[in-house]
């Protein structure tokens, strides 16, 4: 063959099985070089052999690394996980529902104190008629209050006992596609 016999776009994509847009994208890449209007047939073969050769393995190369650091990214993430969760169990990590659920314990307590105080102010503050005696009686009621809710303390099994009853709730949600499906899941 001739190493000066040239084509066109269409004959060369022909030869070598490709659409004529693709041999374009070759010639804009530099990887089939044109003369003039038309394209050397023989090294336009012999390049685009070339970069298959070359461009598959390193497309295999590169697509094995972003697997290899797929694969990695997932590992570290699922070993993220597992390390909360044990975090969660130890209750050494709460979550914020259970954060809310135990502060909204902490305000019913308060809740209930504060109007506890209602009665018992009242029963104790109606028979009196000087003001700085009401006063004493309501300061030393509220001091009782304060001092009682002083003694609430975070209860860590509590929260333990939270985290088990919502991984148990969860399983279930798993296991039971019909209760999926009321939730829209």
């Amino acid at each position: 063959m001739d190493p000066l016999c040239t084509c066109s776009a269409g004959e060369l994509a022909t030869v070598l099985g490709l659409s004529k847009p693709r041999i374009y994208q070759l010639v804009s890449e530099g990887i089939i070089t044109k003369k003039g209007r038309e394209l050397p047939l023989a090294d336009s073969v012999q390049r685009y052999i070339e970069y298959s050769r070359h461009g598959e393995s390193t497309d295999k190369v590169e697509l094995e690394a972003a697997r290899l650091r797929a694969d990695v990214k997932y590992r570290e993430n699922k070993a993220e996980i597992m390390r909360l969760e044990a975090d969660e169990l130890k209750g050494r990590m709460h979550r914020s529902e259970d954060v809310e659920a135990l502060t909204s314990d902490l305000v019913y307590v308060m809740r209930s104190t504060m109007l506890a105080l209602i009665g018992r102010l009242a029963v104790d503050v109606a028979p009196i008629d000087n003001p700085a005696e009401c006063a004493a009686v309501i300061r030393k009621e509220i001091y009782r209050a304060m001092e009682s809710l002083s003694e609430y303390r975070y209860d860590p099994k509590k929260y333990i006992e939270r985290v088990r009853e919502r991984r148990k709730w969860e399983e279930v949600m798993k296991d039971d596609p019909s209760e999926n499906q009321l939730t829209g899941d």
